[in-house]
């Protein structure tokens, strides 16, 4: 003997063919609308090869263009959308980057003495020039750009500035990246 049309077995099983054809739907739906997605800005880049100058230093402080230099030059060898190049002669565009200043903010400081910091906030501002080299034309000039992070002063404020120098050098080197590689 059959189940009748009004048992509830009947219904459940109405209920299980409607969440899957819903389910179907929607997968269908999905896919449909995913399908034509990418990757990417989409943009094409204007030069395939990239001369990264040594980055100069107006910000006076030490050791930071060679650690700005290496995180920039990092930053685009991981990217990997345009090649980096050793000479400005065999470069589609040259990317020259100057530090111009180094803030440190007090961001905690107690109550009862305002004297005693507890965390500072340190930025490290840049200028960044990116040129066509066949052309001469200037993409973008003096672009500014900046990295700020926070330092808490446990172990002393130099100490702690002088282990956050290559976290902003990172910081500002995705900012360049993102400067040059992305839509303007």
């Amino acid at each position: 003997m059959l189940p009748s049309r009004n048992s509830p077995f009947m219904s459940f099983v109405a209920a299980m063919h409607f969440i899957r054809c819903t389910a179907l739907l929607g997968l269908c739906a999905a896919t449909a609308a995913c399908s034509h997605y990418q990757l990417g800005t989409g943009a094409k880049i204007k030069f395939s090869t990239l001369y990264i100058a040594p980055v100069s230093n107006k910000a006076m402080i030490p050791q930071a263009q060679a650690i700005m230099t290496t995180q920039l030059r990092e930053a685009f060898i991981r990217d990997g959308r345009v090649s980096l190049v050793n000479s400005p002669d065999s470069a589609d565009a040259v990317l020259t980057v100057t530090l111009i200043g180094y803030d440190r903010t007090v961001a905690v400081a107690l109550a009862s003495d305002t004297g005693l910091a507890r965390r500072f906030d340190l930025a490290l501002q840049a200028h960044a020039t990116l040129t066509d080299n066949s052309h001469k034309k200037t993409y973008f000039a003096d672009r500014a750009l900046t990295a700020t992070r926070g330092v808490f002063t446990d172990s002393g404020l130099v100490p702690a500035e002088y282990e956050t120098l290559p976290l902003l050098a990172e910081q500002l080197a995705k900012e360049t990246l993102h400067a040059v590689l992305d839509v303007w």
